[in-house]
Parts: C-alpha cells; structure tokens; sequence
C-alpha cells in the first residue's frame, strides 16, 4: 500500500465521525452552570438535597393535568443526547411532574410524545404509579419543547450495516 493510500485510510474514520457530528443540531437549551446531573430517581431519594437547582430533564410524556391556575405534565426520564434529545433506546430514570404555569392544551403534550424541560426542581409530591407509592421530584418549568418526529430524526445516519435476507412480494 503506498504511503499516500495509507495516509488517506488514517485520515477517513476521524473525517467520517466530524462529518456525521456536524450534522447533529445544537442543544436547544444552553447549559447552566449550576444544573444538577443527578437522574429523577437519585433526587426522589432525597428532594430536599436538591431543591432549587436547575435542571435539564427530558423523557416521555405519561400524562397532562390542568388545575385552576397551572398545569403538570408528568414525564417518565430518559437522558438526553448532545442536542438534549431523550435516548429512549436508553433505561428510563425515574418519573417526574414539570409543573407549568396557567393552562396548557393537552392535544399540544400528547402521551408518548418526547419533551425536553429547563427549570428549577421545588420539593417533591408523593403519588401512585398504578398501585406502586412513588415520588416524583417537581420541576418548575422555565422552557419546554415538545420533539417532533422530524427533529428527533435530525442529524441521524441513515446508514447502517448488516447481514440480513430480505424478501419482496410482487
């Protein structure tokens, strides 16, 4: 192999993986210097130890209910990429209720749908998942986003290797 081919082989894997990083979007949030990395489960354990530190949280939406003056979407967690997108190929990491204020439409946080939170945790409630007792850590929203199909697809490789048999019907 000659020294110019093997140069180019070296150079490649490090040029693919910039290329495809590139492509990822930024995080929608910037990051705060005092944010807590802790995972709602860890802050469950001892809320008190926690509150008032801000948060970066994002995971599923399990439900949204509407009070006389704000509403709570309760989420169950997953940790976020680099764009603050949650993995949901990753374990969850515990439920827990962003706490909005006045009045927000349920068909605009559809269960199942994925939601990235900036706030301030305040305290904890306790409650029931099914017949479990559970304690969700209460994030204070001061932003939220609601992903859609396309951003979470953003900045993905549509490439993928492997072996497999495919079959087609005519």
């Amino acid at each position: 192999m000659s020294v110019t081919a093997r140069s180019l082989r070296h150079l490649s894997a490090p040029l693919l993986a910039l290329a495809l990083a590139a492509c990822a979007p930024p995080p929608i949030y910037p990051n705060v210097p005092n944010a807590i990395v802790a995972v709602p489960s860890q802050v469950a354990q001892s809320p008190e130890r926690y509150s008032g530190n801000a948060v970066i949280w994002g995971g599923r939406i399990v439900g949204v209910q509407n009070y006389a003056d704000h509403s709570e979407v309760e989420l169950l967690a997953y940790p976020l990429d680099s764009s603050q997108r949650p993995r949901v190929a990753d374990n969850g990491g515990g439920r827990f209720i962003v706490v909005m204020p006045g009045y927000v439409e349920a068909l605009s946080y559809p269960p199942g749908a994925l939601m990235t939170v900036s706030g301030k945790l305040n305290g904890s409630r306790a409650g029931k998942v099914g017949e479990a007792d559970y304690v969700f850590p209460l994030v204070i929203a001061a932003q939220s986003h609601v992903w859609t199909p396309a951003e979470m697809a953003q900045g993905r490789s549509n490439i993928s290797f492997g072996v497999g048999v495919g079959v087609g019907i005519r």
